[in-house]
């Protein structure tokens, strides 16, 4: 049997990496950044399969130079935006992806930028570090309560449902809002009440974001949604950054439209260094690292070699996004 040529578009954790190396011949680039444009192209010709991260763009032209023995993509993330998954559709290829697996790694963490950006942490860090603490003081980075507000999820999937969940260990009274489908009945046993986008926005405390990006998504938080939120409510986003309206969340900052922000996802990633988002003390910017505990990562490289030697084999991918491709 001829041994199956793959190139992984970087060092991912060697639960994962060693399933593909043990089964295929793996060219895996090894620098920290994802490979550029015409290294990617180069590298891909002539595989069978690829193992992509969010960052590759895997496209028509990329699918045209690997040729047409190419078998498989698996995409290290349960996002799979940077594949044109219609374009592997009608070329038969199947597309995998990890989903689940960091629900409730993303969900702690989501709760975890809800805190300190509500008590201020990231900012009582930085006046420590800056010698500025002289003194306890009563009026000192005074922040917002947790415990019995008022939480306003946005996107009622798996992840929101554990936020959920979470929430309710702090007695906050849990509004939620799906684009996709508005009532829920997990619900009910979440304590979670359905309204409008517009309620959501206008009584929510903390309003959370974990919906997919899409056509109708991007920039659903715009300057108009902002402002109709509370002057000191606080907006979390462990979602896509292009759901926010960054200049228009800029602004709104600046301008105490709304109280603060904390994003673990940014337009464009990663945030330039100029952005005027870096200037402002209430908003905390962390990069992409939701999901980035040591037992996720490595399920999700599992999860990511599974199927991606699933698809060299012929056989059905475990997670695959275009069941389609095998006609």
């Amino acid at each position: 049997m001829t041994i199956p040529r793959v190139f992984v578009t970087r060092i991912i954790p060697e639960a994962g990496l060693a399933l593909v190396r043990d089964f295929c011949d793996a060219d895996v680039w090894q620098g920290e950044l994802p490979p550029p444009r015409d290294v990617l192209l180069a590298r891909v010709k002539h595989v069978d399969g690829l193992l992509s991260l969010l960052t590759d763009r895997v496209d028509a032209e990329l699918m045209e130079v690997a040729g047409p023995q190419l078998k498989v993509i698996s995409n290290y993330a349960v996002g799979f935006d940077n594949i044109a998954v219609a374009e592997a559709t009608r070329r038969g290829i199947p597309v995998g992806n990890t989903p689940g697996v960091l629900t409730d790694t993303t969900a702690d963490f989501a709760f975890a930028l809800l805190m300190a950006a509500a008590r201020r942490v990231a900012e009582g860090d930085r006046f420590t570090r800056a010698g500025r603490w002289q003194t306890w003081g009563p009026m000192l980075l005074l922040g917002q309560d947790i415990t019995g507000a008022t939480l306003g999820i946005v996107g009622f999937g798996r992840i929101g449902k554990e936020l959920a969940r979470r929430a309710q260990g702090f007695r906050m009274r849990i509004l939620y809002y799906d684009p996709v489908c508005q009532d829920d009945p997990e619900a009910s046993r979440l304590g979670a009440q359905c309204v409008d986008f517009d309620t959501l926005l206008r009584e929510s405390d903390f309003v959370s974001l974990h919906v997919p990006l899409t056509p109708t998504t991007r920039h659903l938080i715009n300057a108009e949604a902002l402002g109709k939120m509370k002057r000191t409510a606080i907006l979390i986003n462990t979602a896509r950054g292009p759901v926010v309206d960054h200049a228009a969340l800029y602004a709104a900052l600046r301008d105490g439209v709304i109280g603060a922000a904390a994003l673990d996802v940014t337009e464009p990633e990663p945030i330039p260094p100029d952005s005027p988002l870096l200037a402002l003390e209430n908003v905390l910017i962390v990069p992409h690292i939701a999901s980035a505990s040591v037992a996720t990562r490595g399920k999700m490289a599992r999860m990511a070699a599974d199927n991606l030697i699933a698809g060299l084999r012929g056989e059905r991918l475990p997670n695959c996004v275009n069941l389609e491709a095998y006609g």
